[in-house]
């Protein structure tokens, strides 16, 4: 597996405009793979600057959200309180259990 080198906006930025006034010779001036420089050249083609940004694990506003989103995160989280105390409760019967077991022996 290739080393991944992690890039700021700066970076891509610059790296974009390197591309589209150098006509290619980007991928051995800044060692970044053709498929990502192409992708990021659409990125911006599309959206600008904006494109650019690297979104990946970042959450929606609630603001922006619509109300099935919200209605789904909110499940989501119900979800995940519920596994929580499922947990909870079954590491509690255990202890008890051991507790139980070490009383009579």
């Amino acid at each position: 597996m290739a080393k991944v080198r992690r890039t700021t906006l700066t970076e891509r930025i610059e790296i974009v405009s390197f591309c589209i006034t150098n006509n290619g010779k980007t991928i051995e001036a800044h060692g970044i793979s053709y498929q990502q420089i192409y992708s990021w050249v659409k990125k911006y083609e599309a959206s600008g600057i904006d494109g650019l940004a690297d979104r990946r694990g970042k959450r929606k506003d609630e603001s922006d959200m619509s109300d099935i989103e919200k209605l789904q995160a909110q499940l989501k989280l119900q979800k995940a309180e519920n596994l929580r105390l499922q947990m909870e409760n079954e590491l509690l019967k255990k202890l008890a259990a051991l507790e139980r077991g070490q009383d009579e022996g």
